[in-house]
């Protein structure tokens, strides 16, 4: 199993936890600290899963996935999100998200679900 998984998150902590966790799993992974850096990924890699946070600096959450389905219409997303943030929940699925956490999360739920998905 090489499957390559992207973490989309702008606090450098989440990122780390993440990938410490998913590489612990055998995942390959890359980290992004926005979207020009997550578009530049998906560019240059075949991702099997990316775990994009919905609130970043700059370009949001909404717009990159937008751009990521542009390019890699079959790409695999589960957001991130505050509690509460129903509307952009929505939106994200609307555009292909095919789940959500909320934060905090925990890590074993969010370890199940890209188990559970990357190997779709």
């Amino acid at each position: 199993m090489n499957e390559k998984i992207l973490i989309v998150d702008d606090q450098f902590g989440i990122r780390i936890l993440l990938n410490e966790v998913l590489q612990k799993e055998g995942y390959t992974t890359f980290q992004a600290a926005n979207g020009i850096q997550a578009l530049d990924i998906v560019d240059k890699h075949s991702l099997d899963l990316v775990l994009l946070d919905m609130k970043i600096p700059g370009m949001d959450g909404i717009e990159i996935l937008k751009r990521m389905k542009e390019k890699e219409p079959d790409i695999r997303v589960i957001i991130m999100t505050a509690y509460g943030e129903l509307d952009m929940i929505q939106e994200a699925k609307d555009l292909g998200a095919i789940t959500h956490f909320a934060k905090p999360f925990d890590i074993d739920d969010i370890r199940q679900a890209v188990k559970q998905y990357s190997t779709m």
